[in-house]
C-alpha cells in the first residue's frame, strides 16, 4: 500500500575531510517531495486500481524518518483511495518502522476494535547491496483473519535484488504469504508477487530526479498478470 521509505545512512568516507562532510550532512534535516503517476496500483501482488496519483512527502534526521505518502485514482471515482504514514528508524543496512495505512471509508479518527479502517503494521528489513529481505505483520487495526475467524496478523515477506543491465538499473523481487488471511485472499502459504522492473532516473539539476520505469508483475496464488510503467518526480533537500 505505499512504496517502501529507508533513510540512507551514508558509507564511512576514506578521507579525514569527506568523513568530516559526511558528519555534517548527517546532522542536517532531509526533506523529500515527490509524485509519482502510475497505469495501475498493484501492491503486494494485489490490485487496487488504475491510473492514481501517489503523492509522497517526508523528513528524515540521524537516522530517523516520517513519511506521508498517498493514492487517489483519477481513471475511477471506486478506486482505492489512500494516506499511510509511516515513522522508521535506519542504520546503515537495517531499517525498522511501524506504518499506519487508512483509506477513505469511515472516519479517519475512528481507532475502536472492529470499527476502524486503519491498518498498523510493523516492518523490518536488511539491505546486504545486492539483496535486501523485508518481514511486514499486521498487529493492529482492521487486519485480514485467519481460519477460525480470528485476527490473522497478516504477513508478507519479500526478497528483492538489484542490478543493472544496458544502461538501466533493474530489480527483480519476490514476496509469499506464510499463512491464510483474507486480507491478501490466501488459504494457506502462497507466492503472491514476483516481479521485474526497470527505471532509468533523469536528473534534473541535481535535486530534482524524474525516474521512469517499465516493469511486469504477476500474483500465483490469484492467477494474475500486469504490465506496469510509471514517472515519478522527486526533489529531495
Amino acid at each position: 500500500m505505499k512504496r517502501f521509505f529507508i533513510i540512507i545512512v551514508a558509507a564511512a568516507s576514506l578521507t579525514t575531510a569527506s568523513a568530516q562532510d559526511e558528519t555534517i550532512e548527517k546532522e542536517k534535516v532531509s526533506a523529500t517531495l515527490g509524485l509519482d503517476l502510475v497505469n495501475q496500483y498493484i501492491w503486494r501482488g494485489q490490485d487496487l486500481g488504475n491510473v492514481s496519483l501517489q503523492p509522497t512527502l517526508a523528513v528524515g534526521y540521524k537516522g530517523l524518518g516520517l513519511m506521508a505518502w498517498g493514492s487517489v485514482g483519477i481513471a475511477d471515482a471506486h478506486d482505492t483511495k489512500e494516506l499511510d504514514f509511516t515513522l522508521n528508524y535506519g542504520y546503515k543496512g537495517f531499517n525498522i518502522g511501524i506504518t499506519d495505512y487508512w483509506f477513505s471509508v469511515g472516519h479517519y479518527f475512528q481507532y475502536k476494535n472492529k470499527k476502524t479502517t486503519h491498518i498498523f503494521e510493523g516492518f523490518v528489513d536488511y539491505d546486504f547491496g545486492f539483496l535486501s529481505a523485508t518481514w511486514y505483520t499486521y498487529f493492529a487495526g482492521d487486519d485480514g483473519l485467519n481460519k477460525d475467524g480470528k485476527r490473522a496478523y497478516s504477513t508478507y515477506f519479500e526478497l528483492a535484488a538489484p542490478f543493472r543491465l544496458g544502461g538501466l538499473d533493474w530489480k527483480v523481487s519476490a514476496g509469499i504469504v506464510p499463512w491464510r488471511t483474507t486480507l491478501y485472499g490466501t488459504s494457506h502459504f502462497a507466492v503472491t508477487n514476483v516481479s521485474l522492473r526497470a527505471t532509468k532516473n533523469f536528473e534534473i539539476k541535481k535535486k530534482y530526479q524524474l525516474p521512469v520505469f517499465v516493469g511486469v508483475t504477476t500474483n500465483p496464488n490469484s492467477q494474475k498478470f500486469y504490465l506496469l510503467c510509471g514517472v515519478s518526480f522527486f526533489f529531495k533537500q
